[in-house]
C-alpha cells in the first residue's frame, strides 16, 4: 500500500500518527516538501512563484547535503560561503537562506513531533544572527548596532601595528588602506574592489574625492556613479598607499589589487576581514562585516551632526529612508544630543563657548 494512502487511512480512522509512516529520512523529507508546497497553493501563491520556489528549495536542500532537521549553522555558513566564492549575487544568497528558513519553520509547526519520534531530533533553526542574510526575518544583522567608533579605532590600530611585523608587507598594508576606505567613504565591498587608480582625485574639493564609477543602482538601472569625499584623513592614507604600497603589486589600473594585479572579489574582501579579526583575537560578538563598516560610517557621521541628506549622497542611496535603515545611533544618542543642544543654547546666551 502506498505511504500516502496508508496515512489517509490512519487519519480517517480517527488516529493522529505520532511517527512518520517511513523512517527513511530522504523519503520523509520529500513528503514534507510536498506538504510545504501544498501549503503554498492553499495560501494562493501563483503557479509561477510556486515553480520558482520549488526549484530554489530543491537546490538549497541538495547543497546542504543532509535532512533539514540535521542541518547545523556551520552547514548554512558553508553553503552561503560557497555561493559567495562562486560570485553569486547577494540577493541569490539571501533567497537560499529565506527558502530554507521558511521550510524549517514549516517543519517546526507541522512535523516537529513526527521528526522527534522517528529521528530523535528536536528542531532548532540553524539560521541565526551570524549567518542570516540581511532582510531575512526578525533576527537580521541589520538590526544589530554597528561597531562603535572606539571598536573601529582599535581594529585599525591592530592592523597598523601588524604592518610593521607581518612577513608580507604589501597585502597587510593594502588591507589596512582598503578597510579604512570602506569605513571613511562608506563604500560597499564591490565598489571598493572595482576602484582604479585614476578614480582618486586628490585636488577635487577641499578633501579630495573618490569617483565611485560602479556604484550600486536600483533594480536593473545599471551602475550609479557618485563622488565621495576623502574625509577623516582618508586622503593621507590613500596618498601613502599609492606611493609606498601599490608599487609592490603588479602594474595594473586596479587600486586594491590582489597579488596578480587583478581585482579582489567581494567575497575575498569579506574573508580577509574575518581572518584579520580572528588574528586580532576578538570574540565573535565583537566582530563585524564589511557592510557593518558601511553602516558604522553612516551612524558615526550622523551622531556627530552630519546632515542626513549628505550621508545619503555619500553612501549612494536613492532615498533618505534607505539611509535611515543604515543608521543605528548609540544607546546614549538622545542624552548626547540633549547635552549638545543645551551647551549651544548656553553659549548663545552667555556669548561663551561652553563646549571647549
Amino acid at each position: 500500500m502506498p505511504v500516502a494512502e496508508a496515512r489517509l487511512q490512519v487519519i480517517a480512522g480517527g488516529a493522529v500518527p505520532q511517527e512518520p509512516l517511513t523512517t527513511d529520512p530522504w523519503q520523509f523529507q520529500t513528503m514534507c516538501v510536498d506538504a510545504f508546497v501544498a501549503s503554498w497553493r492553499a495560501r494562493g501563491f501563483s503557479p509561477v512563484t510556486i515553480d520558482n520556489d520549488i526549484g530554489l528549495l530543491e537546490r538549497t536542500l541538495t547543497a546542504l547535503g543532509r535532512p533539514a532537521w540535521e542541518v547545523t549553522p556551520e552547514d548554512i555558513d558553508r553553503v552561503v560561503g560557497d555561493l559567495a566564492v562562486k560570485g553569486r549575487a547577494t540577493s541569490t544568497r539571501r533567497e537560499y537562506v529565506r527558502i530554507f528558513k521558511g521550510f524549517h519553520r514549516f517543519l517546526q509547526a507541522r512535523k516537529a513531533t513526527e521528526i522527534e519520534a522517528a529521528f530523535g531530533v528536536r528542531l532548532v533553526c540553524p539560521v541565526d544572527e551570524f549567518n542570516a542574510s540581511r532582510h531575512v526575518g526578525d533576527d537580521s544583522p541589520a538590526l544589530l548596532p554597528p561597531p562603535t567608533p572606539e571598536r573601529v579605532n582599535e581594529f585599525f590600530s591592530f592592523m597598523k601595528q601588524r604592518i610593521a611585523t607581518v612577513r608580507k608587507y604589501g597585502p597587510a598594508a593594502r588591507d589596512y588602506a582598503m578597510f579604512r576606505t570602506l569605513y571613511h567613504a562608506g563604500l560597499r565591498s564591490e565598489e571598493a574592489s572595482l576602484l582604479e587608480k585614476p578614480d582618486l582625485h586628490f585636488t577635487r574639493g577641499p578633501f579630495g574625492k573618490l569617483h565611485v564609477r560602479f556604484g550600486k543602482g536600483a533594480h536593473t538601472s545599471g551602475p550609479r556613479p557618485r563622488w565621495v569625499p576623502m574625509l577623516d584623513g582618508l586622503d593621507l592614507v590613500l596618498r601613502w598607499f599609492l606611493e609606498d604600497v601599490r608599487p609592490k603589486f603588479p602594474d595594473s589600473q586596479v587600486l586594491f589589487a590582489d597579488e596578480s594585479g587583478g581585482s579582489l572579489h567581494r567575497g575575498t574582501v569579506r574573508n580577509r576581514l574575518r581572518y584579520l579579526m580572528e588574528l586580532e583575537g576578538r570574540p565573535p560578538s565583537e566582530r563585524f562585516s564589511p557592510h557593518a563598516l558601511r553602516r558604522a560610517c553612516a551612524t558615526h557621521n550622523y551622531e556627530r551632526g552630519v546632515d542626513l541628506v549628505a550621508i545619503q549622497q555619500m553612501l549612494g542611496h536613492w532615498t533618505v529612508s534607505s539611509t535611515m535603515r543604515c543608521v543605528r545611533p548609540s544607546a546614549t544618542f538622545i542624552e548626547d544630543a540633549y547635552q549638545r543642544a543645551v551647551a549651544s543654547t548656553l553659549a548663545k546666551l552667555t556669548g561663551k563657548d561652553t563646549t571647549a
